[in-house]
């Protein structure tokens, strides 16, 4: 099942209990588990089998601040924070739905969905993304360490 949810406790001790599932798969550059300031403030997508979360998309809408090369400044978009599925549960759909619901939930405020992701998996995230998901390549951020000692 696949809802929108309200910050419970519960949820919240369930949310970083996953995202220290995340933290442990070592999959995400940088990644680390979320506490609770993290979730607060963002509309929360659960997808559920036997009343436990096996997934979860979120995020929140905001008003884009400055123009930039890519969008006017006052754009209102939906900004995907974070999209999980559990191991065992990937590879059936489950992301696809989740950002399906939360694409039809902010369709009535935002223009536009946009995220960021620090995958080290880069060939299959864009193939989630762009070709299962339908979203475009707009812009990209690469890293490469100096050298520097203690980089």
């Amino acid at each position: 099942m696949i809802r929108e949810i309200e910050l419970t406790d519960g949820a919240v001790e369930e949310l970083i209990s996953l995202s220290a599932d995340w933290e442990a798969e070592m999959s995400c550059y940088g990644y680390r588990k979320n506490g609770r300031s993290d979730i607060e403030g963002n509309r929360i997508f659960t997808a559920e089998e036997n009343g436990n979360i096996i997934g979860y998309l979120f995020g929140h809408i905001e008003n884009t601040k400055t123009t930039t090369s890519i969008m006017a400044e006052g754009t209102p978009v939906f900004e995907v924070e974070e999209l999980y599925v559990k191991p065992e549960f990937r590879s059936r759909g489950i992301g696809r739905a989740l950002f399906a619901y939360a694409e039809q939930q902010a369709a009535g405020e935002a223009d536009f969905i946009m995220l960021s992701t620090a995958t080290k998996n880069w060939k299959a995230i864009l193939h989630f993304y762009i070709e299962e998901l339908g979203m475009e390549f707009w812009s990209a951020r690469l890293f490469k360490p100096t050298g520097r000692k203690g980089s």
